[in-house]
């Protein structure tokens, strides 16, 4: 039985580094940071793993660390990078915006308002704005764009900003 050449090992394995890379960051929504910076460096990681492949091969532990590195760089990472990208906050937020920008395209608006997204956070049961304490009286991010979103009004974290930069286009990140 003939085994495959290290060029084409190395070629498969760059291959499907790439596909993996660019169907995790294409997966993530795009109202999102996508950290494509993160993504890019994790993908140069893999490809340059799956450049050892091309090298001698004939001490059994440096296949073991290409596989390790190809395995960690090519699927862990990115897969990973892809399902942390909507913790609970910021899937409100986006369910928010959601909301938000079908009460506006009902109305026939063609940008979101404040009181749009008001309204969504309270039938979804959240709060819009800063919790106010003692420490800090003064409610902030409850007026103009970007908003802070929380989930639970009874607690000032975690919590969401929401901006729509472009009328119906929203925007979505942790703050």
């Amino acid at each position: 039985m003939q085994s495959v050449s290290p060029r084409v090992r190395a070629l498969l394995a760059a291959g499907l580094c790439v596909v993996i890379a660019l169907g995790a960051a294409l997966a993530v929504d795009s109202r999102l940071d996508r950290h494509w910076i993160l993504r890019g460096l994790t993908l140069f990681l893999a490809l340059c793993c799956a450049a050892l492949l091309l090298t001698d091969q004939s001490r059994q532990f440096r296949l073991i660390i290409t596989g390790i590195g190809l395995l960690m760089f090519g699927v862990v990472f990115p897969v990973t990078t892809t399902t942390w990208a909507t913790p609970p906050e910021i899937d409100f937020a986006l369910a928010v915006a959601t909301d938000a920008k079908n009460a506006a395209t009902t109305d026939a608006r063609s940008a979101v308002t404040v009181n749009d997204v008001k309204a969504a956070v309270a039938a979804r049961g959240g709060a819009v704005g800063s919790l106010k304490t003692e420490r800090s009286p003064q409610v902030r991010g409850a007026d103009a764009f970007p908003l802070i979103l929380r989930a639970d009004p009874t607690q000032g974290r975690p919590r969401a900003c929401l901006s729509f930069p472009h009328g119906l286009d929203a925007r979505v990140r942790t703050c």
